[in-house]
């Protein structure tokens, strides 16, 4: 079914929601004609999704220091911020033009130094690794050899140092495990197509060993998803040179559970699941409850595999939908996050049109859904803009203002932020995919130590400005600008950590919301517009009052009585 939430007069929010128990969960925060009655007093128990539904949980409108001395369970989501690397661009350790493991451990201190005292790097907590296993392809995502290191990158021993570095400096290490095909030069591949014999063979998808049609159209959106090869035909969603694996092989599960496994004994802390819904999902005609719900009993066999090596490993998936519902089922003991596409989406045309869009109403009615399906263990995983989609720069106008307040909006949210490299220096990007993975900009002369030159750089070759040197030291730069994005979220447990709650400004140039811990409170208020704004707190939910600024970025906010006055482009914390 279709379900039109409406926030404010003449905004509305569309989700589609295909599970009638789990659309219920959505439709409790609506009243009959679907308007918000977030502050109506009759709908306590469900105002606030980050409450625990249990007996025992104080209502959403108590204080978070009522709740805490109760001992209410508030459904938090522990958060840290990561930053997605791809090796080949980010830092070159010996001159070849191609970045390395060891060029991007040299460049560990950037990222964060380890020293919560210093404020020259940028203060993430985690790294997603991009494919670092060998590779016919610049990008890895062909995979021809699931143990080892893609030589353009360095040894095994030099992930191994990456990660010990990276550990002393506490910043957690994950790679994209790419199972849902390898690569066609993939030894299993080879075999499996020239022997029909070979155990190899129903590694993969041949058409005629399953009596399949050679039709339909690619789930992936390539076209038709079966090649040619030797007088048979094999299933490659993506595209022939990536031949989709077989997991209705126990080998094959059985494999996959292995590599990961092998992967957390090296030290990482966890996986980004690439294609994550595509391990049976292969034909537009597949698309299904059920398709669906064979890639989530996979992913939770894989999940309790890696459970056996580290309990504690982080996996976050690709699924690529806008619908929460669609997300939400692999998180039931399965993902611990899944890339929020809708909220990336929404967040830049907010940025751009200096729009609030209802996206935290929304938002709250999704973290009830994950809630209820996940047992409260979930965290979500948002972004701006990754390797696959035109970079938030260009899509901005090479807007600065429109950047920050991207950021802002991205690093007040409840969630694991990830930020593409490049994102901090508004490096700029447009398809192909060449031009969205660029070389990262180290100076502006592009000689500085740990340049790559494997691309040229075509779209960041005539942007200022747009690197790190230059932005070094300069205290209105969007590099700073993250530096204290992130150092912020990181003193406040409320940012960092805390549930979510819809703070109805009135003024649709305003995105206000709270953030709550057990143990503190804030309100988040954005002035997403180059014009000056104000903002009644008499609107607060459930009589809390705010009465202190706690931080203003980029400079000053005024708050006189009940009514606080924003500058332009300005991030306002109170407390």
């Amino acid at each position: 079914m279709n379900l039109e939430l409406t926030r404010l007069p003449g905004r509305c929010i569309w989700y589609s929601l295909a599970v009638t128990g789990l659309a219920a969960v959505v439709l409790a925060g609506c009243s009959n004609d679907g308007q918000d009655n977030l502050n109506n007093s009759s709908q306590t128990a469900v105002s606030s999704p980050q409450v625990s539904p249990s007996p025992s949980s104080a209502s959403a409108g108590q204080s978070p220091q009522t709740a805490a001395a109760s001992g209410t369970a508030v459904d938090e989501q522990p958060s840290t911020v990561f930053y997605e690397v791809f090796v080949r661009s980010f830092s070159d350790s010996d001159g070849d033009g191609i970045g390395d493991l060891r060029g991007l451990t040299d460049k560990l201190d950037y990222l964060n130094d380890g020293n919560p005292d210093t404020t020259d790097d940028l203060g993430i907590g985690g790294i997603w690794l991009m494919p670092v296993n060998p590779s016919p392809s610049y990008h890895g995502y062909d995979v021809t050899d699931y143990r080892s290191i893609n030589p353009d990158y360095g040894t095994l021993q030099d992930m191994q140092q990456l990660v010990k570095e990276a550990h002393k400096r506490g910043i957690k290490v994950i790679m994209d495990l790419v199972v849902n095909h390898t690569s066609k030069e993939h030894p299993w591949f080879v075999e499996s197509a020239k022997k029909k014999d070979s155990k190899f063979r129903d590694f993969y998808v041949w058409a005629e060993d399953q009596n399949r049609q050679v039709s339909g159209t690619s789930a992936a959106g390539s076209g038709n998803p079966w090649h040619s090869l030797l007088g048979s035909h094999y299933m490659g969603t993506f595209w022939d040179g990536m031949p989709d694996l077989n997991f209705d092989n126990p080998e094959v599960r059985s494999e996959m559970e292995d590599i990961g496994k092998f992967w957390l004994t090296q030290g990482v802390d966890g996986f980004r699941l690439d294609a994550a819904k595509h391990i049976y999902e292969d034909l537009l005609s597949d698309k299904s409850a059920a398709t669906t719900a064979k890639n989530v009993a996979w992913w939770q066999e894989f999940r309790k595999a890696m459970n056996e090596v580290n309990p504690k490993a982080y996996i976050v998936g690709e699924v690529w939908e806008n619908s929460a519902v669609s997300v939400g089922a692999y998180l039931d003991h399965a993902f611990d996050s899944g890339f929020n596409f809708g909220l990336a989406e929404t967040l830049v045309n907010s940025a751009k049109t200096e729009k609030d869009s209802g996206v935290v109403f929304t938002l709250e009615r999704t973290y009830m859904l994950y809630s209820q399906i996940s047992g409260g263990s979930f965290t979500d995983a948002t972004f701006l803009t990754n390797h696959d989609q035109n970079r938030v720069m260009s899509q901005l106008g090479n807007n600065p203002d429109h950047a920050k307040m991207a950021a802002a909006m991205l690093l007040t949210l409840p969630g694991n932020p990830f930020i593409y490299y490049g994102e901090e220096i508004g490096m700029l990007g447009q398809k192909p995919d060449e031009g969205i993975r660029e070389p990262m900009q180290w100076s502006a002369d592009g000689k500085s130590k740990g340049q790559t030159t494997w691309e040229q750089s075509s779209n960041n070759s005539g942007n200022p400005g747009g690197d790190v040197e230059s932005q070094l030291h300069g205290s209105n730069s969007l590099l700073d600008w993250y530096r204290q994005l992130i150092a912020l979220r990181s003193s406040v447990p409320a940012l960092q950590n805390g549930g979510i709650r819809d703070f109805v400004s009135g003024n649709e140039g305003i995105m206000a919301f709270e953030r709550i811990t057990a143990g503190q409170q804030v309100l988040v208020v954005l002035n997403l517009t180059g014009k000056s704004q104000t903002l009644s707190l008499q609107n607060g939910e459930k009589g809390y009052s705010y009465s202190k600024v706690l931080k203003a970025l980029p400079g000053e906010a005024k708050l006189t009585g009940d009514t606080l006055t924003l500058p332009p482009y300005t991030t306002v914390i109170l407390e």
